[in-house]
């Protein structure tokens, strides 16, 4: 079965395949299917998962996951928060200008979260929602090669001193903001690849 992913996010699309490689489904992106990725236009990270796994399911007729994420430091007042992915034009400089502004903020307070909100969403428009945290710091410099967005600054509290992009991949997906949501989301997910109704999850 198909199960398309509302972004265009070629490295969010791997993770999710990752995340998701035990069970039974094709994620195919918007791009991939030639159809145009909403705008995020919701005023927290739930409304804007719901938008997108809405406007996914109604265009391609079909099972549709959508998830908004956003990075959250307390020195930041919790930006860059919604605006994580629009903080810059690529994800270099998107480190960059996170950097420059904690420069001045000692290593003690960069305490800083991550958080994902996945909704996925039937043809008909039921919506199952879920959503995850991962609480750590922000690094002084990028670290690791294994990940995208924020990933080479994100310290994890459990792996105290190695960044989420220094992680192999089996252990980052095990405690990402993303895969702590799309767990919540499992049994649906289980059923919708058995043929089964998830209403009965």
């Amino acid at each position: 079965m198909i199960l398309v992913v509302a972004t265009g996010n070629a490295g969010k699309l791997v993770e999710l395949r990752e995340l998701l490689s035990g069970i039974d489904l094709e994620l195919r992106s918007l791009s991939e299917l030639g159809l145009p990725s909403p705008e995020e236009t919701g005023k927290t990270f739930a409304e804007n998962a719901e938008l997108k796994a809405h406007a996914a399911a109604a265009a391609a007729r079909t099972w549709a996951l959508g998830d908004d994420s956003g990075l959250c430091v307390d020195a930041l007042c919790g930006g860059p928060g919604l605006h994580s992915a629009r903080y810059a034009a690529t994800d270099e400089a998107r480190r960059a200008r996170l950097l420059r502004e904690l420069e001045a903020i000692p290593a003690e307070k960069r305490g800083a979260h991550f958080f994902c909100a996945a909704a996925l969403c039937a043809p008909d428009g039921r919506l199952f929602r879920a959503e995850g945290r991962v609480d750590g710091s922000i690094a002084l410099a990028p670290r690791g090669t294994n990940g995208f967005g924020y990933d080479p600054l994100f310290l994890p509290v459990e792996t105290p001193g190695r960044t989420l992009a220094e992680l192999r991949s089996a252990d980052k997906n095990r405690l990402s903001h993303r895969g702590r949501a799309l767990e919540g989301l499992r049994p649906v997910l289980e059923a919708l690849a058995r043929g089964a109704d998830p209403r009965q999850q």
